[in-house]
C-alpha cells in the first residue's frame, strides 16, 4: 500500500520535511480504523471510469460508491446513475475470482455484492473498504424493498464479511457510545470486511412529498432491532448526510434516533472552509466521509498525483475518515492511507 507519497505531501504543506529515519511511511495495522484516513472512488460502478467494478478495487481504495435503484416494477435492486428501472454499470454476474473481469455487464446490486465478496476473498489482506450506497430514490417499502430486505440481500451476498453495527456495539449503550469509547477495531482485524454506509439519494432528497428519507428510515430500522434484541441482523450504519456545524444530528426530532449515527458524509469543501469544527468528529471517534475532494480549493484534477496527494493529506489533518473524489486516473493516489488528524511531530523546517 502506497503511503510515503502523501506523508511527504503533508510535509510540504506544512513547510517541513521528513527528518531522516524519524517518520514512517506506513500506518501500523494495529491502528484502529477510526484513527487513519484512505481515499475514496466516486461512482466507482461506472464503465467509463472501470471496465469492471474488480478493477476498482484492484486500487485497494478505502470507499467505492454504488448508486441503488429498488426497481418499483420488478422489485429488484438495480445499480444505475439515473436509470431507475435498468442497471447501467461494470459488475458482472461472477462465481469465482477468475470470472470478475469478463462476461456480460449491467448487473443488478446482488452481483455487485458478489463481485465484492469474491474478489476480497483472492485479496485477504485488503480493506477495510466502506462500501457507499445511495439509495437514489430511498427505500420502497410498498414493493418490499425497505430496510429489512436491504439487510437480508447484503446478508445473503457478502456474508460475513461486513461489520455491522451489532459489531461496534458491543456492550454498550448505543452506537454513539461505543463509537465514543472507540469501539472501532483496527485496520488488521478488519482486512477483509465491507463497512457499509448508506446516505439518502439525490432523488429523494429533491422530491418534496418524500418525508420519510433514507437515514431517518434505516435508523428506526435499527432503533426497533434493537428494542427487539435482533439489531445483529442489520448490515449497515446510516449517515448523516451534508455538511452542517455543531452536531448535525440536532436536525432529528426524535432525539432517540440520534444515537444510532456515528457516521457523516458531506462535501469536502463544507468541511474545509465552512467554518465547521472536524477535529469533533475526530475527537469522538466518529467516520467522516468528505466528497468531492478535487473540489476544494484550488481543484486538483486528474492529471495531478502530487497534487492529489497533498489534498489526501491536507483532508486527514482536517479530520476525514475518508477523502472521496473523481480521482479514479490515479491509482497511485487511491491506496492512501494516513493517520487521522495527523500531526507532523516528526519532522524539521
Amino acid at each position: 500500500m502506497r503511503r510515503l507519497p502523501a506523508l511527504l505531501a503533508l510535509a510540504a504543506l506544512a513547510g517541513s520535511v521528513l527528518a531522516p529515519g524519524t517518520a514512517s511511511a506506513d500506518v501500523p495495522p494495529e491502528t484502529r480504523f477510526s484513527a487513519t484516513t484512505g481515499v475514496g472512488i466516486h461512482n466507482a460502478y461506472e464503465r467509463g471510469t472501470y471496465p469492471y467494478l474488480a478493477q476498482a478495487l484492484d486500487a485497494r481504495p478505502g470507499l467505492i460508491e454504488l448508486d441503488v435503484w429498488p426497481d418499483v416494477l420488478t422489485r429488484q435492486w438495480r445499480d444505475s446513475h439515473s436509470n431507475p428501472l435498468g442497471n447501467d454499470n461494470n459488475c458482472v454476474a461472477a462465481t469465482s475470482a477468475a470470472q470478475l473481469y469478463t462476461g456480460t455487464r449491467n448487473r443488478n446490486l446482488e452481483h455487485c455484492l458478489d463481485d465484492i465478496r469474491l474478489w476480497l476473498g483472492a485479496h485477504p489482506d485488503a480493506g477495510p473498504l466502506v462500501l457507499k450506497l445511495e439509495l437514489k430514490t430511498g427505500f420502497s417499502g410498498r414493493t418490499g424493498q425497505g430496510p429489512a430486505q436491504l439487510d437480508a440481500v447484503l446478508a445473503a451476498r457478502l456474508g460475513d464479511r461486513v461489520f455491522r453495527p451489532a459489531d461496534l456495539l458491543g456492550g454498550h449503550a448505543g452506537l454513539d457510545a461505543a463509537a465514543r469509547a472507540d469501539a472501532w477495531p483496527s485496520r488488521a482485524q478488519l482486512a477483509g470486511r465491507v463497512i457499509v454506509e448508506l446516505i439518502p439519494g439525490t432523488v429523494e432528497e429533491g422530491n418534496p412529498t418524500d418525508t420519510l428519507w433514507t437515514d431517518v428510515e434505516y435508523a428506526r430500522h435499527l432503533a426497533g432491532l434493537a428494542a427487539a434484541g435482533t439489531l445483529g441482523t442489520a448490515r449497515a450504519f446510516p449517515a448523516v448526510h451534508r455538511a452542517q456545524a455543531g452536531d448535525p444530528r440536532t436536525r432529528y426530532a426524535d432525539t432517540s434516533l440520534r444515537q444510532w449515527f456515528v457516521l457523516f458524509d458531506g462535501d469536502a469543501t463544507a468541511y474545509v472552509t465552512g467554518g465547521i469544527d472536524t477535529a469533533w468528529y475526530d475527537a469522538n471517534h466518529y467516520l467522516l466521509v468528505m466528497t468531492d475532494a478535487q473540489n476544494v480549493p484550488p481543484a486538483v484534477g486528474t492529471g495531478d498525483a502530487g497534487a492529489a496527494a497533498a489534498r489526501v493529506a491536507e483532508l486527514a489533518r482536517k479530520h476525514a475518515s475518508i477523502a472521496s473524489a473523481d480521482w479514479a486516473t490515479l491509482p497511485t493516489v487511491l491506496d492512501d492511507v494516513l493517520p487521522r488528524g495527523i500531526k507532523l511531530t516528526n519532522v524539521i523546517a
